[in-house]
């Protein structure tokens, strides 16, 4: 088992805290940069956020938080589970809206954790974990059809049958959301482990696919809002805690902000949207001070990864921009998506997992305070079990540290020995200290300069990139020739995650298919040296 907190001091503010059994409300967003709250970037933010900066007036903001991942499913995954995300079968990429269960048989999450600690849980958003919808021909579900007369033809989804190991079967007792991002189909309402309705039509966000008839995409948010409201007015009353996982659609792709917040932002669609997710965040906020429970509540808003380059996509006045270089070059009528960070989605560079995280929670944490320490989403899981007073078994949450230390202002040093990145394409960077290693070529993504093809590949001294972040938080000068010893030290340690399945105390244990720190070229190119 894992031990909870090792100090006397630490152990009488638990002790008090694990009493009052807190609810706990999580709100992941969809591909929201830090320089996209005016907390974060200041002058640099061309978006008014009024409810996340008076989260952060409230509450703690955190400097330094990371995804596992620069992309959403293995983010998810690394939230709920507690282990970071290339554990998984996942090893690269996402999944998509018709694909199978990635959460294990068997394995812990938070909700079930919590479930078991007396709380009422819920997921009211985008779930994009996978769920093994039922089929016609009992097939793993499929759906090619791109006009409605082929959805008899080229789809096998029974849409009136019982959905497997979607989230109630992950620990949450309600459900209300969608399958995977809004751009990807099914476009319908799924509650718990059905359908709400039938796909009649085919709708394109982005993607064509099977839809709902009165299914759209400007409805989504405003209703993920409404459902998260009304489920906290009612567990309040009853007295008893809950958790709620609120993953939102927004501002992901497809950007589309509902009629009461279009045209708002000067800076087209997006900045309407990502006005229109700090509403719905305010919404919950005010939810739980009318409820009379903040003093008993913490709140947590982060994002699943940067800010996505499509957030330019419809910029009239093209305003939007991803920092590169050197922060004395920043233009006043720009608006920098990833702040000083550079990259953004999917990248292994800063912008692609930096992301803003805020907590509240009245009387418990600072108001107006600032934490600077490293910090991983993964780190829910051992935070929660922190604050119930309960131990978290060898086999599960293997990558997560409490950072209750950190919310409760006694933390004499960082809580965490180091943190893992990973990008789209599998790569890996870790971070200690104010080093970061990539160990890769590259972005490692979207941004440039792009990973490099089977045919194009780079000399071996180009294989990492090691920044010093407190020198260079643009990441712009790489230092692995001059500092080979912190390259193998920080290599090993990357490793040694791997190999012993975890990155915290305990039993080693087994990672879910082969994992490796390089791809397979670079592998066959170092075993040839």
């Amino acid at each position: 088992m894992k031990t909870i907190l090792a100090s006397a001091l630490l152990g009488i503010a638990f002790g008090a805290v694990a009493a009052g059994k807190p609810n706990v409300i999580f709100i992941l967003a969809d591909d929201w940069g830090r320089g996209d709250i005016k907390a974060y970037g200041g002058d640099r933010c061309k978006i008014d956020t009024p409810n996340m900066d008076a989260l952060a007036r409230d509450g703690m903001l955190f400097t330094d938080a990371h995804s596992s991942s620069s992309v959403c499913t293995p983010t998810r995954y690394g939230v709920l589970t507690g282990r970071y995300n290339w554990r998984s079968r996942l090893k690269q990429h996402v999944l998509h809206g018709f694909d199978q269960a990635l959460i294990e048989p068997g394995r812990e999450t938070v909700a079930s954790f919590l479930k078991k600690q007396g709380y009422a849980t819920a997921m009211i958003g985008k779930s994009h974990l996978g769920m093994d919808f039922a089929t016609t021909d009992g097939k793993p579900a499929n759906c090619s059809a791109k006009k409605p007369d082929q959805l008899k033809t080229q789809c096998n989804v029974d849409w009136k049958g019982v959905i497997k190991n979607g989230p109630n079967s992950v620990g949450f007792d309600y459900y209300w959301g969608i399958a995977a991002s809004l751009d990807m189909p099914p476009y319908i309402w799924i509650e718990n482990d059905r359908f709400v309705g039938e796909c009649t039509t085919i709708k394109a966000f982005n993607r064509p696919g099977p839809a709902h008839a009165d299914f759209e995409d400007y409805d989504v948010l405003p209703t993920l809002a409404q459902k998260t409201v009304a489920f906290i007015e009612k567990e309040a009353r009853t007295k008893n805690p809950f958790f709620v996982y609120m993953p939102l659609n927004s501002p992901h792709t497809p950007i589309s902000p509902s009629k009461a917040w279009q045209g708002k932002s000067k800076l087209g669609p997006y900045g309407d949207f990502v006005m229109e997710t700090d509403w719905a965040i305010g919404e919950v906020v005010k939810a739980v001070e009318k409820a009379g429970i903040a003093k008993n509540t913490l709140i947590i808003v982060t994002a699943d990864n940067g800010c996505s380059p499509a957030a330019k996509r419809g910029d009239p006045n093209k305003m939007i921009t991803f920092r590169m270089g050197d922060a004395d070059a920043f233009d006043p009528e720009k608006h920098y998506a990833s702040d000083i960070q550079r990259g953004h989605k999917a990248d292994i560079y800063e912008g692609g997992h930096r992301v803003p995280y805020i907590a509240r929670w009245d009387g418990k944490v600072k108001a107006g305070s600032v934490c600077n320490d490293p910090i991983c989403l993964v780190d829910l899981f051992a935070t929660c079990a922190d604050i119930v007073g309960q131990p978290i078994a060898d086999t599960a949450a293997e990558d997560s540290v409490s950072i209750l230390p950190n919310l409760l202002g006694t933390a004499k040093k960082p809580v965490r020995e180091a943190v893992v990145h990973h990008s789209i394409n599998g790569s890996f960077a870790i971070r200690q200290g104010d080093w970061k290693l990539s160990l890769c070529p590259g972005s490692g993504g979207w941004s440039l300069p792009k990973p490099p093809k089977k045919s194009d590949q780079p000399a071996p001294k180009q294989w990492v990139q090691l920044y010093n972040l407190a020198d260079d938080p643009a990441e712009t000068t790489n230092l692995a020739d001059q500092h080979p010893e912190m390259v193998e030290r920080m290599t090993q340690l990357a490793q040694s995650y791997i190999d012993k399945g975890r990155s915290t105390p305990g039993a080693k244990q087994s990672n879910t298919g082969e994992t490796h720190l390089y791809p397979e070229w670079i592998r066959k190119q170092r075993s040839a040296k």
